[in-house]
């Protein structure tokens, strides 16, 4: 495989211009493109431990680790300490991330939401902490899960989505597209950080190893389908052509849903 240095090359950051016209308010934590013509979000992955649920928090075996006179903890992966609620450790990833290996198994939006009587994403709302909230009534979620990472689809489904786009794109994986990195993951306030390469190359983004985490926007050249992470939510917005959109759908490894009052 490619160096995705090599494969993906800087260009101005003039090319989300267009993008700023129609998401004025937003840029530094990503461009939230309307409807064009259709659109869907594509839940970040959740994963629970084969053991089942325990009552235990993330924040109960942070606070149990410094109380007990250990070193500071470190957080597991590139889960951020700061990501809490007033002072509580949620537990939620911060950036990429994927299934956390043996002894976990997925753990669908819907399967949670069903538990608790209650929609995976309540209407007005977009995908994030404001979801699911029976599940983290503290704001710390139980041990037992690896809830949606915040800022960044996990590894699999973004995988998934380039092989999906390939495969409705007219172009395929020939499709020169254009990725845009937020402020926040860049930690460069002054230019917009955009680069340019082919949709085939596409799924090796995630690993950019300037960044930490996917792409906030990435288009088609064309403009003809846009996919928007924005850095605050859990959820990955695709707009686009409805034959796409329903792909994303019906896909068995993406949990996928519209969401009409998001645009």
């Amino acid at each position: 495989m490619a160096d995705v240095e090599d494969t993906w090359e800087p260009v101005s950051g003039e090319a989300t211009d267009w993008l700023k016209k129609l998401d004025p308010e937003q840029g530094p934590t990503g461009y939230h493109p309307p409807r064009r013509p259709d659109a869907v979000w594509i839940l970040h992955s959740m994963y629970v431990w084969n053991g089942g649920l325990v009552t235990t928090t993330h924040d109960d075996v942070y606070q149990s680790a410094r109380a007990s006179g250990l070193a500071e903890p470190e957080p597991a992966g590139e889960i951020d300490r700061d990501l809490v609620e007033g002072a509580v450790v949620t537990g939620t990833r911060l950036g990429r991330g994927g299934h956390p290996g043996e002894g976990w198994r997925r753990l669908r939006w819907a399967e949670l939401a069903r538990g608790f009587g209650e929609p995976a994403v309540p209407e007005g709302v977009l995908p994030g902490h404001r979801c699911l909230r029976q599940a983290h009534p503290t704001g710390s979620w139980s041990a037992a899960i690896e809830p949606p990472a915040e800022g960044c689809l996990d590894r699999e489904g973004w995988s998934r989505l380039m092989a999906l786009l390939a495969r409705h794109d007219i172009d395929g994986d020939g499709r020169r597209c254009l990725a845009y990195y937020c402020s926040f993951v860049t930690g460069d306030w002054d230019r917009e950080t955009v680069l340019a390469g082919r949709l085939g190359d596409a799924a090796g983004l995630y690993e950019h190893p300037a960044m930490s985490s996917c792409p906030s926007n990435l288009w088609a050249e064309d403009r003809s389908w846009i996919v928007y992470c924005d850095w605050d939510l859990w959820g990955t917005k695709v707009v686009g052509p409805t034959s796409l959109i329903e792909s994303i759908l019906a896909d068995p490894e993406l949990e996928a849903l519209r969401l009409p009052w998001t645009g």
